[in-house]
C-alpha cells in the first residue's frame, strides 16, 4: 500500500499571485485618484434629460420640482450633495459630498442624475 500524500490548499505561488494582484489594484486606484480633476460644474438631469447647470465655484442651492417628488441640490465650497429628497429611500441624501469630474449621485424614485462634468 502507497502512503497518501497530502495536497497543500495554497501554494506559494498561489499566495504570491494574490498578493500581486492586490499590489496592482491598489496601485490602480491610486494612479486613478490621480487622474481625476475637479469639476467645474454639475449638470442635473431628469430621466436623461439636462434641466440645470450649476457652477461649482458658486455656492448656491437648486429645487428640482417634479410630479414623482422634490430633491434639493446644494452646491457649497465646490463641493455638491442632495441636502433633501421625498423619496422613501433617501439614499441621496445620504451620498457624500462630490467634487471630482465623473462623480455622481443618483435618485432612482425620481430618475435624477446630478453628475460633475469639467
Amino acid at each position: 500500500m502507497e502512503p497518501k500524500q497530502e495536497h497543500k490548499m495554497i501554494s506559494r505561488a498561489d499566495i504570491l499571485l494574490i498578493v500581486g494582484i492586490m499590489i496592482l489594484a491598489i496601485a490602480g486606484l491610486f494612479v486613478w485618484k490621480k487622474l481625476q480633476k475637479p469639476g467645474a460644474y454639475v449638470d442635473i438631469m431628469i430621466d436623461g434629460d439636462s434641466v440645470k447647470t450649476l457652477q461649482l465655484d458658486q455656492d448656491t442651492s437648486y429645487e428640482v420640482k417634479q410630479q414623482t417628488g422634490v430633491n434639493t441640490v446644494v452646491v457649497q465650497d465646490g463641493n455638491v450633495t442632495v441636502q433633501d429628497a421625498d423619496c422613501p429611500d433617501k439614499i441621496c441624501e445620504k451620498h457624500r459630498a462630490i467634487s471630482q469630474t465623473g462623480e455622481t449621485i443618483i435618485c432612482l424614485p425620481h430618475k435624477l442624475v446630478v453628475e460633475i462634468k469639467e
